[in-house]
């Protein structure tokens, strides 16, 4: 198992029988970021208040929610036109889905750590000191001046996506000018979402006294806001306090099936080639045959829009559905797994990343975790023979036999990456926000 590309798979822990060589360092303090707690406490209000979304009605909270792992429980969401939470989302008869949206909701643990520098399942936003903004993003670099970071300039794109949070033509005042192609300046998406912000006096008192420019009247801005949200997910979700951490601080061991899931992980199944480090990633991307399920990541005009991954960012033919190296830190929380969510159980994507090509072939759409969205046609390119050869073709591991018990041992090592008081979060659910509006519990 050269590759364990997209989303999770198998995780292992010392107990003695791997060599201590064979394991990375442990998490330290000076691995991340530095938080401060005042901005991230206005962030966590902002993380959880729908007022950022065109109606009012979609939070960050809504698609990353500690209950699921940070994510929303399914394969792919319901964004604007959804009513409820994770797996008990579904269409609001007055305002209906255009489609789901393209991809799984990724996880947001140690998003803080500094490795962290490519964002998105296909890495569209990464960091890159040779440009002025220190970023790449498909923006250009006067319209991404003003984030602090990688992870604060990530908030950018699901506040203007039409089926994440903007809304669609017409609906709101944000969502129009989003159509009309105005971002930044007066009257962009961007000046009215901050300018809804400022409005609020609970909201404004909180960035006098965390931002000084602002206090010395400075207008809010949405790197400001963005900023603050970056900072509370950098404070809210680190995770540095599971059983592997343990293991690589010299304090413990592991025995049974999860020590033995580490022997493979770190040997015979070759896991550890991928996920690497502390944080179990090399941030790099694979292609690792994972089936394509629900609208894909293309244009919209496109009858299958196959999602090609990193090959739609780079444009190189080499890259086609190749897609980011997840870390695995708490990921027997974070269900459904792959870019499409299209395997339901941590077993089934560890049996998929062993032989991918032959996995593919014998997909079960039953797996997928799918709200009920009437007309959606989730498996067109499953259904198409030359896109799924497509996907076989590029698959760049070879497959590894392994035995039932030994999938149970990878899944139980996996396990041992849980960190319950990080998937908890430190600040937890507020039980309001300075909006008024509804905080989704």
């Amino acid at each position: 198992m050269r590759s364990f590309a997209v989303a999770a798979c198998a995780l292992l822990v010392w107990s003695g029988v791997a060599e201590a060589a064979d394991l990375p360092p442990p998490v330290t303090d000076a691995m991340y970021v530095p938080v401060d707690e005042a901005e991230a406490r206005l962030g966590w209000q902002l993380f959880w208040d729908p007022i950022l979304s065109g109606n009012r009605n979609i939070s960050c909270a809504t698609c990353h929610h500690p209950r699921f792992g940070t994510g929303d429980g399914v394969s792919l969401a319901l964004g604007e036109g959804g009513i409820g939470l994770g797996p008990d989302r579904r269409v609001d008869p007055d305002n209906r889905p255009e489609q789901r949206i393209p991809r799984n909701a990724p996880a947001l643990f140690n998003l803080g750590a500094r490795e962290f520098t490519v964002m998105f399942h296909d890495g569209r936003i990464e960091a890159d000191p040779a440009r002025p903004s220190g970023l790449r993003t498909p923006l250009e670099d006067e319209m991404v001046a003003g984030f602090d970071n990688i992870l604060s300039a990530q908030t950018m794109f699901p506040v203007l996506s039409q089926d994440e949070m903007a809304g669609h033509y017409g609906e709101n005042d944000i969502s129009t000018a989003v159509r009309q192609g105005l971002i930044t300046g007066e009257g962009g998406a961007w000046d009215l979402i901050s300018q809804r912000v400022a409005a609020i006096d609970a909201y404004r008192e909180q960035f006098e006294t965390v931002y000084p420019e602002i206090a010395g009247g400075a207008p809010i801005r949405f790197t400001d806001i963005s900023n603050a949200i970056a900072a509370f997910i950098a404070f809210e979700w680190r995770s540095d306090g599971s059983a592997f951490d343990a293991v690589l601080r010299g304090e413990a061991e592991l025995a049974g099936e999860a020590a033995r899931g580490m022997e493979l992980f770190y040997g015979a199944a070759d896991c550890a080639r991928c996920h690497q480090g502390p944080f179990l990633t090399d941030h790099d991307f694979h292609a690792m045959g994972q089936p394509q399920i629900g609208p894909g990541k293309g244009a919209r005009f496109e009858t299958h829009r196959r999602d090609v991954g990193r090959m739609r960012v780079t444009g190189d033919p080499a890259d086609a559905y190749r897609f980011r190296t997840p870390s695995l830190r708490n990921v027997a929380l974070t269900a459904p797994y792959g870019h499409a969510g299209a395997f339901a159980t941590l077993e089934a994507f560890v049996r998929h990343h062993v032989d991918p090509r032959t996995e593919l072939a014998a997909y079960d759409a039953a797996q997928a975790v799918l709200p009920t969205l009437e007309g959606a046609d989730d498996f067109a390119v499953l259904d198409d023979a030359g896109e799924l050869s497509a996907i076989a073709d590029v698959v760049e591991i070879a497959p590894v036999a392994l035995e039932d018990r030994d999938v149970a041992a990878l899944v139980a090592f996996l396990k041992t990456l849980t960190d319950e008081a990080a998937a908890k979060g430190r600040f937890g659910i507020p039980d309001a926000v300075p909006s008024g509006l509804k905080v989704e519990r």
